[in-house]
């Protein structure tokens, strides 16, 4: 099974030691592709020049909530600028969204996660979001600014807003809060929306598996959540490999990338 890590802060300084090593490891395990999402200006001018060194990885570029008050006053046409000279391993805009105990003024998240999505309904790239007690707000922005496509990572909200969130084209992110049982809410809806859906993702070096509390994440997991998520929907898991796969390569409109190393 070739499997896709939709989400991976794979730039971060948790990698660093030996970040082509890293990679070889989680492709043996079988993830092929990897999207690292843009968290803050002095990031984007390096994801391109990362990305170019390990195949089968692409990013994203965008502004996380939490870094909205630490950004400078020119960051949009920064990142404006950062888009227009972007490679074809950009494929997304974001790490965007909101988050409700961030101590960053909702009025300023906002005015950040509108103006990105504005940016992404204006290219046609989807939107990679986090959301933080705050699903219904960002629906609202949603709704009025509808993107091609987008994801809402480490989702674990009510199955009534996953499926206002599908309603709009947006799938869900799903890691490694499914494989605690205790996350009865979240492994009870993510087993009810459709496969199509849904796209897996680790959150790396975050949102750390069961059984590997205290420990950095790491993207060779992946087939950990996989095999929850086949649990949890008592369907094989090769079955949902192939459609998890086919979401990526529709949703970030990706490539086939070489053949993982055994």
């Amino acid at each position: 099974m070739r499997l896709t890590d939709t989400h991976c802060h794979f730039d971060f300084d948790a990698f660093a030691d030996n970040r082509a090593g890293h990679w070889q490891r989680a492709r043996a395990a079988g993830v092929h592709r990897l999207v690292i999402p843009g968290v803050e200006e002095a990031q984007w001018p390096r994801l391109p020049v990362l990305c170019k060194t390990l195949p089968g990885v692409h990013y994203a570029l965008g502004l996380h909530p939490w870094w909205v008050a630490g950004a400078s006053a020119q960051w949009q046409p920064r990142l404006v600028a950062a888009l227009d000279a972007a490679d074809t391993r950009c494929v997304a805009i974001g790490e965007a969204g909101l988050d409700m105990a961030c101590s960053v003024p909702m009025a300023e998240q906002e005015a950040a996660f509108v103006f990105q999505l504005k940016q992404a309904c204006e290219r046609g790239l989807p939107v990679m979001m986090h959301s933080h007690k705050s699903h219904d707000v960002l629906l609202k922005w949603l709704r009025r600014h509808t993107p091609v496509g987008g994801v809402v990572h480490g989702f674990a909200g009510s199955l009534q807003q996953a499926q206002g969130f599908w309603k709009l084209g947006i799938h869900l992110g799903v890691g490694g809060t499914i494989t605690y049982e205790r996350a009865k809410k979240t492994r009870n809806t993510i087993a009810a929306m459709p496969l199509e859906a849904l796209v897996l993702e680790t959150d790396a070096p975050d949102m750390p598996l069961c059984g590997f509390q205290g420990q950095p994440n790491h993207p060779e997991r992946l087939p950990l959540v996989l095999q929850a998520l086949a649990d949890i929907r008592d369907e094989p898991p090769e079955v949902l490999a192939a459609g998890l796969e086919s979401n990526a390569g529709r949703l970030f409109r990706l490539t086939a990338s070489a053949p993982a190393e055994k």
